[in-house]
C-alpha cells in the first residue's frame, strides 16, 4: 500500500521528522518558496508549517488531496481556518506544547522588568558598579491582573501565587469553576481588572476582539505605576498607548516578547530602561520545540488514519482525557448517522439529537458533527469530513437541533437519541455502548432491539406470526449467507414485527429481492453497510 505523503515548509524538531518517518512519506523543504510550493502541494496528503508558510485560498484551492494542515506551535495567523474548513481540510495546532515554556517565559520577564535585571547587567559589564539606579518592587503581597484564564494565563496563575500574590483574572469564556481551580478571583469586566491590578499580563489569542484590547482608555483606568507583560501576541496590548504611558509614569515597566510587527526592529519601545524585550522567545526551549515536533507528527498520523485527534482548530476543542472517552460515542453518532440515506431516499429537512446521561457533561458538539458525516457519507462520499459536515449540512438546508438530559430516560446509563426528518415523516433511532464499548443499535421506530453496529445489519420488516422467521433464516442460509446475530422485536402482538440481522457478509440486490417474496416478509429487506 502506497505511503501517504507529508510536506514539511518550515523547521521542525528532528524528533517530530523522525516519527513521521514512520508513518509516511516526508519530504523536508525547509524555507520553500511559496511558488515552488504551490506548484507542488497537489502530491501531498498533509502539510506541516510554523508561523511564515501562508496557508491560504490559493493554496487550499491547488492541494486536491489535502487532508491535513498542522501547525508547529499555537498562533494560526497565517492560516486561513474558514477556507481550510469550506474545502474540509483539517486544522491542527500544538497549544499544550509551549505552555510550560511560555509561562516560565512570562515569570522571567515579569521579574526581569521589575527588578531591572537586563539594565543592571549591562551597566555591570560596562564597568559601573552601582546599585542606586536599579531600586525594583517585590511580587509578595501585590496583586496580579491575568487577562485570559486559558492553558497559559492558568499556568501563570498557580506559579505566581507561590510568591504570595493575589490572582485576579478576567476571561469571559472560562467557566467559574476554572477560576476557582487556579486560585483566581473572577472580574466581571477589563476594566474591574486593570483598576485593581499592580502588574497586569495577557494570555489571549489576537483576534479582532482582542487586538488592542488594552489601549489608552484602559491603561488610563489602570493604577499609576502598573507594570505589563506581553508573552502571548503582539497587538493585544497597543503600543502606541504603551509607549504614552511608559513615557508619562503611568506605566513603570513592561516585560515583551511579542510585537505588533515582528521582526521588531527599531521599536520606540526599545528606549526605555524599565523595557525588557525578547524575539518571540515564548516557545524557544529545548523541551518546547521536541514536544511541538513530535506532537504535531502524532496530530497528523492520526488525522491521515482517520481518527479524531485533540487540538484540531476547526472542530470543537476538547482535552485529551476527555476525547479518550467520547471516541467510541463519536463512533456511535456516525454509524447512526450513516443509516438514514441507506433507509430512507428523501431528503432532510430536520435533524433533533438528544444526549442523555453521564456523557451530556461533555462537550458533545464532536458527536453532533460526527452524525452529520454519518449522515451526509452515503450521498456525498468523500467530500464530506469532521471539518465540514455541520457546514455541508446547512448548504442542503438541514436544520439542526441538539440538547442535553443529565438522566438517561431508557435502562441504559447514557444514550444517543436521532430524529431525521424529511417534509412527510421521521426516522428514530437510539443508541448506546455495549459493556466492551462497542456501538448499539437499541432502537429503530420504536422497536427495540440491541444490535451490533459493524459490518453488514439486514433491516427487515414482517409479520408477526409464526413460520416467518425460521424461513427467512434458511433462505438466507440457502445463499451462502452467514447470521453473526438477529435480535426480532414487535410494539403489538400479532401486527407488523421488525428483524435486525447481523449478517458475516454483503447480500447482494438479486438476493435482496428474492428475500422480498418469501411469505411473511413485508416490503424488501433493507442493508446497511457500517
Amino acid at each position: 500500500m502506497e505511503r501517504k505523503k507529508v510536506i514539511v515548509s518550515e523547521r521542525i524538531a528532528d524528533e517530530g521528522i523522525e516519527l513521521l518517518k514512520t508513518e509516511l512519506e516526508v519530504d523536508y523543504r525547509d524555507g520553500i518558496s511559496r511558488e515552488e510550493l504551490l506548484e507542488i502541494i497537489d502530491q501531498y496528503d498533509a502539510l506541516i508549517v510554523r508561523s511564515v508558510t501562508q496557508v491560504d485560498e490559493e493554496l487550499i484551492r491547488r492541494a486536491k488531496r489535502l487532508k491535513i494542515v498542522g501547525r508547529a506551535g499555537n498562533g494560526i495567523d497565517n492560516i486561513d481556518v474558514d477556507v481550510c474548513t469550506r474545502y474540509g481540510v483539517i486544522v491542527a495546532n500544538t497549544p499544550d506544547s509551549n505552555t510550560i515554556s511560555a509561562a516560565e517565559q512570562t515569570i522571567s520577564l515579569l521579574l526581569s522588568s521589575i527588578r531591572n535585571t537586563a539594565w543592571a547587567s549591562e551597566y555591570l559589564k560596562g564597568g559601573t558598579w552601582d546599585r542606586k539606579p536599579f531600586r525594583g518592587v517585590e511580587l509578595y503581597g501585590k496583586t496580579v491582573g491575568i487577562v485570559g484564564l486559558g492553558r497559559i494565563g492558568s499556568m501563570v496563575a498557580t506559579r505566581l501565587k507561590a510568591f504570595n500574590m493575589r490572582v485576579i483574572a478576567y476571561d469571559p469564556y472560562i467557566s467559574d469553576e476554572r477560576f476557582t481551580r487556579f486560585g483566581a478571583e473572577k472580574m466581571e469586566s477589563l476594566e474591574e481588572l486593570v483598576k485593581e491590578a499592580d502588574f497586569i499580563t495577557v494570555h489571549t489569542p489576537r483576534n479582532e476582539e482582542t487586538m488592542h484590547m488594552i489601549d489608552e482608555r484602559i491603561l488610563g483606568l489602570a493604577k499609576e505605576g502598573v507594570r505589563v507583560v506581553n508573552c502571548a501576541r503582539g497587538g493585544i496590548i497597543k503600543e502606541e498607548a504603551l509607549l504614552k504611558g511608559l513615557e508619562s509614569k503611568k506605566v513603570l515597566s513592561a516585560g515583551l516578547d511579542v510585537f505588533e510587527k515582528e521582526p521588531a526592529i527599531d521599536n520606540p519601545l526599545f528606549q526605555f530602561k524599565s523595557v525588557v524585550v525578547t524575539p518571540h522567545l515564548g516557545a524557544d526551549t529545548f523541551e518546547a520545540q521536541k514536544r511541538v515536533g513530535e506532537n504535531i507528527a502524532e496530530q497528523v498520523i492520526k488525522a491521515l488514519k482517520g481518527e479524531i485527534v485533540p487540538n484540531l482548530v476547526n472542530l470543537p476543542a476538547m482535552l485529551k482525557d476527555e476525547l479518550e472517552y467520547l471516541k467510541p460515542y463519536i463512533t456511535l453518532a456516525e454509524k447512526l448517522g450513516n443509516i438514514y440515506y441507506q433507509m430512507e431516499k428523501s431528503a432532510v429537512s430536520r435533524v433533533e439529537l438528544t444526549y442523555s446521561g453521564p456523557i451530556s457533561s461533555n462537550e458533545t458538539e464532536i458527536l453532533t458533527v460526527a452524525f452529520l458525516k454519518g449522515l451526509l457519507e452515503p450521498v456525498m462520499g468523500d467530500k464530506v469530513s469532521y471539518v465540514n459536515a455541520r457546514l455541508m449540512a446547512e448548504d442542503r438546508g438541514i436544520k439542526v437541533f441538539d440538547h442535553k438530559e443529565e438522566q438517561s430516560p431508557k435502562r441504559y446509563k447514557n444514550l444517543i437519541t436521532a430524529r431525521v426528518f424529511d417534509h412527510e415523516r421521521e426516522l428514530a433511532i437510539e443508541g448506546t455502548l455495549s459493556r466492551a464499548r462497542f456501538p448499539l443499535l437499541v432502537e429503530i421506530n420504536g422497536y427495540e432491539t440491541e444490535s451490533n453496529l459493524e459490518g453488514y445489519l439486514l433491516v427487515v420488516e414482517n409479520e408477526d406470526r409464526p413460520r416467518v422467521i425460521g424461513p427467512f433464516a434458511t433462505a438466507l442460509g440457502d445463499e451462502g449467507i452467514n447470521i453473526a446475530g438477529m435480535k426480532v422485536a414487535r410494539k403489538t402482538k400479532g401486527e407488523k414485527a421488525i428483524m435486525i440481522i447481523n449478517v458475516d457478509n454483503k447480500v447482494e440486490e438479486p438476493v435482496l429481492e428474492k428475500l422480498s417474496q418469501l411469505d411473511g416478509i413485508v416490503g424488501k429487506p433493507i442493508l446497511l453497510q457500517l
